[in-house]
């Protein structure tokens, strides 16, 4: 099986999950005996080097394009919409990187177009049309979630609805997301494969020193590790911090990861009174996540959205309790974890000094969720995407 691939991100140059997912599935596709032709925009990291790590089946090719995800329309405007030598709004450059797809299609062989979400669709229907072969698009969030269902943006969600229903297969990364798909798109159910994220098992990293954070060695941590958007409820997470912390003052908080509302929350937490007793780590990667995730009581994923969330895989593989909302495709896969309306910050911080109170509840939870992770790897996912392009196959 040979396989096309548009990504956006791939590591080491990771911001966020859809990085990690695309390591993971493309790993486990190589292991799987799929031939994996990775188009990935040109960073400034070692993708080519570090995609040696997936397998021999696997080998990268790179369009040059300053698009970045999570990319705005008005960052991307602000940085480069004066280029000469790209569009000059993200949806021009969009296009300008679908024409480049194409013609990197008519020099490949493949049997399946496999897309990661918005930014890449037009390219996967472009390369479609060139090769007539089928496309797969991978749904790992949408504009709803983004925004939270506020101040939608129109074009985004344009070209979104475009390439589900251009593509011969959609593959959603939760029965959560799928649901939006459906609802919200105009998909037919029938239409959409659920392949669930999974996650690698940590290795140890380097060991953690509370002193180094101005931190006791009694207090206990709360962690919060992703963006700080709308998406990831940030400000849920500070207001429940406010509330224990009047019941719990020993309590530390732990915000590592960086985004559009970064300034608010710091704003925030000092507006509440408890700047003191916050942590802002900013943007952690290789050992300092691992760090992070070993040091926390209690990690804690309070999302508007989530049409999965890897973190709380990652946060039980490195041996540490996880409370995530309600609204998340990772609550379909763990069923060893408190769960919360992302909303009701009395209930989530109810839970959270639960799980710090009484140890026997914290080493239940973490020791249930530890034994679900069986059932969670790469390679059923893997597994699943080659039944969906076989699938699709025997209908060409």
């Amino acid at each position: 099986m040979k396989v096309l691939m548009f990504g956006w991100e791939f590591p080491p140059q990771s911001t966020g999950g859809l990085g990690t997912a695309c390591y993971g599935l493309t790993k486990a596709l190589s292991s799987l005996g799929a031939e994996i032709t990775l188009v990935l925009p040109t960073t400034e990291g070692t993708s080519s080097e570090f995609l040696k790590l997936v397998g021999a089946n696997a080998r990268v090719r790179e369009i040059k394009t300053p698009m970045r995800p999570y990319m705005t329309s008005q960052q991307y405007s602000s940085r480069h919409g004066r280029s000469s030598l790209y569009g000059q709004t993200l949806f021009e450059e969009v296009s300008r990187y679908a024409e480049a797809a194409e013609q990197i299609a008519r020099e490949e062989s493949f049997d399946v177009i496999h897309c990661h979400d918005w930014l890449t669709y037009e390219a996967g229907i472009r390369a479609k049309k060139v090769s007539s072969k089928p496309l797969v698009v991978h749904v790992h969030a949408t504009e709803l979630d983004r925004t939270g269902g506020l101040s939608v943006n129109r074009h985004v969600y344009d070209i979104e609805r475009k390439g589900m229903h251009a593509a011969d297969a959609v593959v959603a990364v939760s029965n959560y997301t799928k649901g939006k798909i459906t609802s919200h798109y105009g998909v037919s159910p029938e239409k959409v494969a659920v392949v669930h994220n999974a996650a690698e098992r940590q290795e140890q990293g380097a060991s953690y020193r509370p002193e180094q954070f101005g931190i006791k060695s009694h207090s206990k941590i709360v962690l919060f590790l992703g963006r700080i958007t709308l998406q990831k409820g940030p400000d849920y997470f500070i207001y429940a911090a406010k509330r224990i912390l009047e019941l719990e003052p020993d309590t530390r908080f732990v915000i590592a990861g960086s985004g559009d509302m970064e300034e608010f929350i710091i704003n925030k937490a000092a507006e509440l009174g408890i700047a003191d007793k916050v942590l802002f780590t900013g943007f952690l990667k290789g050992d300092d996540v691992k760090r992070v995730y070993r040091m926390a009581d209690v990690y804690v994923m309070p999302s508007v959205s989530e049409p999965f969330g890897i973190t709380a895989l990652e946060a039980i593989n490195s041996g540490t309790p996880v409370i995530i909302s309600k609204n998340s495709g990772v609550s379909e896969v763990i069923s060893h974890c408190l769960k919360v309306d992302f909303w009701d910050t009395n209930q989530l911080s109810n839970k959270i000094i639960g799980v710090l109170r009484y140890r026997e509840l914290a080493e239940e939870l973490q020791a249930n969720a530890e034994s679900e992770m069986g059932k969670v790897s790469w390679l059923n996912s893997a597994q699943k995407c080659l039944d969906v392009y076989s699938s699709l196959l025997r209908k060409v």
